[in-house]
């Protein structure tokens, strides 16, 4: 009898009791520095490397959170038509929509929500990169229509979180119909006078970048996100030359005029209650009239408006 094992060890696992699991998601590793970060620091630094500065990818719904006042509602959109071509390669396409339905929790890559960001009232459209690479196909092309016309039945700012790969192969031509509409739908919120605001996140590519993403009366970027449209390997091969250091980043863009600021996350929110309080239209000033004694509509001075 081997009194280690029969005695020993039965009594010290009593003193101690048996070992706890460790959950494995309590560190993180940032994918630019590759330092370990404690996922409570994580978070509390909006997912913002602690170490490096790197901006990690977050989700729609996260998003909205780091965005929006507390009690934003989302909104229900339509149903798009799914598999429309009934396409499969190595996996059907429905199989692959309903297992990332199921996984994110929601119909397409797109959130739509409503709510307030420092009191103001806005509509916000964020992509989900975790949904088929935040792919734009009918659903997407359907939320951010709905997000437009919400925009304008609320009188309120129109704000696009854009996190995508591009077009969605799947769909093929119903896909690319979708970066026409996109750009109507701005038109719808341009037109009724209100501001349309783009936060370009990592990545945004392909038809989303060629259409909607680089209308917006103010283009903003994360720090270090990468926007363009083809893939820089693409270019290099077709203009057979070796592109610049950081080409299709966001600093690189904001030197060369395409952005019109890069702003860290932290300071987003802050910033998106600036810019709408300078976009906002100023309300007619009513005068009257000395001759006649009507009244008649004048316009306010130009500049920003002026809080009450």
């Amino acid at each position: 009898m081997n009194w280690i094992s029969e005695w020993a060890l039965p009594k010290i696992k009593t003193l101690f009791g048996a070992p706890r699991e460790v959950p494995d998601n309590l560190w993180h590793k940032c994918p630019a520095c590759e330092q370990m970060i404690f996922h409570r620091d994580l978070e509390r630094n909006l997912h913002v490397c602690t170490h490096c500065g790197h901006h990690m990818r977050v989700g729609a719904r996260t998003r909205m959170d780091y965005t929006l006042d507390e009690g934003w509602q989302r909104i229900e959109l339509p149903k798009a038509p799914q598999d429309p071509l009934r396409f499969r390669d190595q996996r059907r396409y429905v199989e692959r929509l309903r297992e990332a339905q199921a996984k994110m929790g929601q119909e397409d890559a797109v959130v739509v929500a409503h709510g307030t960001i420092e009191g103001s009232r806005v509509v916000v459209a964020a992509f989900e990169f975790s949904f088929l690479g935040g792919s734009m196909g009918a659903g997407v092309g359907e939320a951010l229509v709905t997000a437009a016309r919400l925009a304008v039945l609320q009188d309120a700012p129109l704000i696009v979180f854009t996190a995508s790969g591009g077009a969605r192969m799947q769909e093929g031509a119903i896909s690319l119909m979708q970066m026409p509409r996109t750009v109507i739908a701005t038109r719808m919120v341009k037109e009724a006078g209100l501001p349309f605001i783009v936060v370009l996140c990592d990545p945004t590519t392909g038809g989303v970048t060629a259409s909607f993403a680089m209308l917006g009366d103010v283009q903003i970027a994360e720090p270090g996100a990468m926007i363009g449209f083809a893939g820089a390997r693409v270019i290099e091969q077709t203009v057979r030359e070796k592109l610049p250091e950081g080409f299709q980043r966001a600093e690189y863009l904001l030197q060369h005029g395409i952005l019109d600021m890069v702003v860290k996350r932290g300071e987003m929110r802050a910033t998106l209650a600036r810019l709408i309080g300078l976009l906002r239209l100023p309300e007619r000033v009513v005068a009257p009239v000395a001759a006649t004694g009507e009244v008649e509509a004048l316009p306010a001075p130009e500049g920003p408006a002026v809080p009450a």
